[in-house]
Parts: C-alpha cells; sequence; structure tokens
C-alpha cells in the first residue's frame, strides 16, 4: 500500500515538474490556461491521496499488533521515566550526604579549634613567610598579649626577644628554657619548643611553636635546690665554724698575755690581731645565720613606700646618683619587711657601688594577675656572661672587701617569700624580682 501511494506522488510530482518546464515553451494563451487547470487538479488530487492515507494510517495503528507496538514504546517512555527519577532521588542523597559531609568538617574545625584553644599550653604557627596563622588562649595569656589581632602580623612584630630570635632561626628546636618579658611587663621563664609543619603531603608549610609557663615551676625549684644548699652548708659551717672558734680563742688568749708584756703603744701588732679574730667570728657569724632556715614573720607591706623609704636610707644625700621611682599604683604584699629592706639594701648598695662616678638608678613596681615585679636597674659597669650564674653563690665575690654572702642573702630571702630574682646585664646590671602578691 506505501508503495502504491509512492508511486502515485512520484506521478504527480513529475506532472508538476513537467508542466513548470513546458509552460514556458507554450505560445497560446489558451494552452497555458488548460495546463494551469491540470496543475489545480493534479494538486487536489495529491491533497485527496494524502488524506486518505493518513485517515488509513489511523484505523492500521488500532489494530492488535500496533497496540503491541505501542505497548513496548511506552514501557519503554514508563522505563525511561522511573530512570530518571530514581537518577534523581540518587541526585537527592548525593546532595544529602555532601551537606552531611560538609557540616562533619566544619563541626571537625570546630572542634578542633576547640581543642587548641583550650590546652594549657600555648601554641602559636606561622607560616614560611614568618607570618602569624593562629594563636591560642594560652599563648595570649602566658605572653600577655591582650584581644589584639595579630593575625597576618609578622612574628618578631608582635613577640619579644628571646622568642623572636629563636623563631626566626627557621629551624627545629627542642625544649629549652628562656627568659621572655611579656607584653604586660612580667619576667617570665618558658619552656618553648618549635617543629616544622607540614601538610598531608609532606610539604613544609610554617613552623608550629609551642610553649608553657616556667616561672612558677623555676621558682619552687630554686627553693628547693637553696634548701639543699643551705642544708649542706649548715652541717659543714657548724663543724668548721666549732673548729675555728677553737682555734680563735686560743689566739686571742695568746694576744691578751702579749698585749700585758707590752706598754699600750706597743700594742700595734696585738690589736691587729684580735681585730682579726673578731672579723672571723664575724664572718662565721654570718654563715651559720646564712645556713639556718629562714622563719618570716608575714604581714601586708606597701611595696611602693617600703622602695622609697630604703633607697632614700642608701642614697642620702649622694647628689651623684640620679634616682627615679615608677610606681605601677598601689602595690601590696605579704612579707617579713625587715627581711625584705635587708634584700633591698643590699642590691641598692651593689647599684650605688657600681656607679663610683655617679649614674642612673631606676627602680619599677608594678603587679600583673597575681604576682609583684620589682625592677632595679643601674648604669654601671654591668655583669658579665662569665659571672652571672655565679653572683647568687655564697662566699663569690668580685670586690676586695667582701665575703660574698650579699647578693646570696638577697636570694635567699626573696625564694623564702616564695618569689624569683634574675639579673641580666644591659648598660648596666638589671635586677627583676617576682613576688607573690597580698
Amino acid at each position: 500500500m506505501v508503495t502504491k501511494v509512492l508511486i502515485v506522488l512520484l506521478s504527480l510530482f513529475s506532472g508538476v515538474i513537467a508542466g513548470i518546464l513546458l509552460t514556458p515553451v507554450l505560445h497560446t494563451e489558451g494552452i497555458r490556461i488548460i495546463f494551469g487547470i491540470s496543475f489545480f487538479l493534479a494538486a487536489a488530487v495529491f491533497y485527496s491521496i494524502v488524506r486518505s492515507l493518513i485517515l488509513r494510517q489511523g484505523k492500521t495503528l488500532k489494530t492488535p499488533e500496533n497496540l503491541k507496538e505501542g505497548s513496548e514504546v511506552g514501557f519503554v517512555v514508563e522505563t525511561f521515566h522511573e530512570l530518571v527519577g530514581k537518577l534523581k532521588e540518587k541526585e537527592k542523597e548525593l546532595a544529602r550526604l555532601k551537606a552531611l559531609a560538609e557540616e562533619k568538617a566544619a563541626g571537625m574545625e570546630v572542634y578542633n579549634e576547640n581543642i587548641l584553644q583550650s590546652v594549657p599550653s600555648g601554641v602559636v604557627t606561622v607560616n614560611n613567610s614568618m607570618k602569624i596563622q593562629s594563636i591560642n588562649n594560652a599563648a595570649r595569656r602566658i605572653l600577655g598579649i591582650a584581644g589584639e589581632d595579630i593575625i597576618g602580623r609578622n612574628f618578631t612584630e608582635v613577640f619579644n626577644e628571646n622568642l623572636s630570635s629563636l623563631i626566626s632561626k627557621n629551624e627545629t628546636m627542642l625544649r629549652g628554657e628562656y627568659s621572655y618579658v611579656t607584653g604586660d611587663n612580667r619576667h617570665i621563664w618558658i619552656g618553648a619548643t618549635s617543629s616544622k609543619l607540614k601538610n598531608t603531603a609532606g610539604e613544609t608549610i610554617g613552623t608550629i611553636f609551642v610553649f608553657v609557663d616556667l616561672t612558677d615551676i623555676k621558682a619552687l625549684r630554686t627553693q628547693v635546690e637553696l634548701k639543699e644548699r643551705l642544708s649542706q652548708l649548715g652541717e659543714m659551717s657548724a663543724g668548721i665554724s666549732h673548729e675555728f672558734r677553737n682555734s680563735m680563742s686560743v689566739i686571742s688568749g695568746y694576744a691578751n698575755l702579749l698585749s700585758k708584756k707590752f706598754v699600750p703603744s706597743n700594742n700595734t701588732a696585738v690589736d691587729a690581731i684580735l681585730l682579726e679574730v673578731k672579723n672571723m667570728d664575724v664572718i662565721i657569724s654570718e654563715l651559720l645565720a646564712f645556713a639556718k632556715p629562714t622563719v618570716l614573720n608575714t604581714a601586708s607591706v606597701d611595696l611602693n613606700d617600703l622602695v622609697k623609704k630604703t633607697v632614700s636610707t642608701v642614697i642620702g644625700d649622694n647628689k651623684n646618683i640620679r634616682v627615679r621611682i615608677n610606681a605601677g599604683g598601689n602595690v601590696y604584699i605579704k612579707a617579713d619587711e625587715v627581711l625584705l629592706k635587708q634584700a633591698l639594701v643590699n642590691l641598692f648598695i651593689n647599684a650605688v657601688e657600681s656607679m663610683p662616678e655617679g649614674g642612673n638608678l631606676d627602680i619599677t613596681t608594678g603587679s600583673v594577675s597575681d604576682k609583684v615585679t620589682i625592677t632595679i636597674k643601674d648604669t654601671g659597669h654591668g655583669i658579665s656572661d662569665n659571672i652571672k650564674a655565679k653572683i647568687f653563690l655564697p662566699f663569690y665575690t668580685t670586690k676586695e672587701k667582701g665575703i660574698g654572702l650579699g647578693l646570696a642573702l638577697v636570694q635567699k630571702i626573696i625564694v623564702s617569700h616564695g618569689g624569683i630574682i634574675d639579673v641580666e646585664s644591659r648598660e648596666g646590671a638589671v635586677f627583676r624580682i617576682t613576688l607573690p602578691a597580698a
């Protein structure tokens, strides 16, 4: 049937083409009219045939075979729609899993940040350009950084010596103890460690710096070491002083006998012997007193008032020494005023003696949190590095006339109050005392 239709259509199409081609050749008007009518009739026949074919094809599609074929097409269409529905469900599931993963990642980031902010050790990270990437609360508290935004700033711009010099070396640093002056002017000791910060690919992306405040631990350690030293010194000095005093008693006895055989004008040598024996007895008494445990009679002490009275007593009318006292508000401590004054007297005397031609004596007091600080700075000759670690040892002295118990006694008094004392030489000597606040 389809073939017949195609033949008829082809014939009609050929007739139309022939009419178009022959029209210019025909010269008479009648022939042209006849051909035009023929072309119109051919078009009408073509329309009738096409319409008949469409109606017949519609009836054919309603046969059982075509219905079966239509059902198969419908099955394919339904399967396609079902597949599209499942893909949409998978897309929704993937979107849900993605949101869940992002939420979990954000939760882990917050959890890790909480851990970082909660650890008692200070943690600071910097990138390869020495720019600060993170800092936790413990680091801010230990180093005295209050509220300022330091993320993105250079490490050396934010932190003081010795941390800035240590981190700028860009080397892995094992645990070490370092002194540090915080942003709020506290002198502390920190135990610091640094290591390379690497990503999952093993590439170095910066440095992580971890540290703890060792100030209280160092104070306890100093107390323990001093107690052990005093215990050993006490046992040793008790035996030595007993033997020395026996010999000194004999020497004094013979000296007194000699003094009776000479007239007073010829007793110069005897008097010198007796004077030296007396000096030795004073040294032995000081040694025994130093070796004894310190008993404190504590009370509330106005530190600024004590400093002013003590420095006034030591300086007197010495106009070559210019004293400047920087008092940081009202500072009170729980201390034995007599012993603390004795320690300050020793420090002020040493400062004055280091400036025989005059100079500046700067005294600064202050309090931060539960600590009180006293800083004594002079412009004298300073303290060389090779003797800095020895100046607090008993009987170590660089003076011609001294027994070396002055600074040792100062340390003993400060440590017995639960404090620490440190020294550094920077255009003179700087002594820093840290005591518990009242």
